[in-house]
C-alpha cells in the first residue's frame, strides 16, 4: 500500500462530493460518519454514506452504499473510490473487511483513496488492499477444478 501522499489530490471533485455527503450519514450509534464517492470507467460519479441500524449487523457501509448506487444505475466498472470520514483523529481510515471484499468483486486494479480532513491521503489499489482476494474468477477456477 502506498504511503502518505503529499502530491495534489487527483480527484478533488470526488473528494468534495464525499465530504459534502458526510452530513447525510446516518450514524446515531457510533457517531462515526463515512462517505464514499466512486468514479466509473465511463466518468459517472456515485456517492454513498454509512447507514447504521440498531441491529448492528445490518449496517451498510459507505463504500458498499456507493457501489450499490452505481450498480443500480447499470455501472459495473470503476476507476477509483474516495473515502472520507468524520473521524476526530487525523488517521486515514480504510474500508472494513466486508467492503474490501465487496470492492474486489468489481476488480482489483482500481484505486482506493483514504482521505484526511487536511487533504492528505493514502492511495492503493483494491488488490493491494485485499491481497489474494476471492474474486469471480476464483469461482470459475474452483468449478473447473471440481468438475475435472
Amino acid at each position: 500500500m502506498d504511503s502518505e501522499n503529499s502530491v495534489e489530490f487527483p480527484y478533488p471533485d470526488l473528494l468534495e462530493r464525499a465530504r459534502t455527503a458526510l452530513s447525510n450519514s446516518y450514524c446515531p450509534y457510533s457517531k462515526f460518519s463515512v462517505a464514499a464517492t466512486v468514479l466509473s470507467d465511463d466518468g459517472r460519479i456515485f456517492t454513498g454514506v454509512n447507514v447504521e441500524n440498531a441491529s448492528y449487523g445490518l449496517t451498510i457501509c459507505a463504500e458498499r452504499s456507493a457501489i450499490c448506487t452505481a450498480i443500480s444505475e447499470g455501472c459495473r466498472k470503476f476507476k477509483a473510490i474516495v473515502i472520507a470520514t468524520g473521524a476526530a483523529s487525523d488517521d486515514c481510515i480504510g474500508p472494513c473487511g466486508a467492503c474490501r471484499q465487496f470492492l474486489a468483486e468489481f476488480g482489483t486494479k482500481w484505486d482506493v483513496y483514504f482521505t484526511r480532513k487536511d487533504g492528505s491521503y493514502k492511495k492503493c489499489t483494491v488488490g493491494e488492499l485485499l491481497p489474494h482476494a476471492f474474486v469471480p474468477e476464483s469461482l470459475v477456477r474452483s468449478v473447473n477444478t471440481y468438475v475435472s
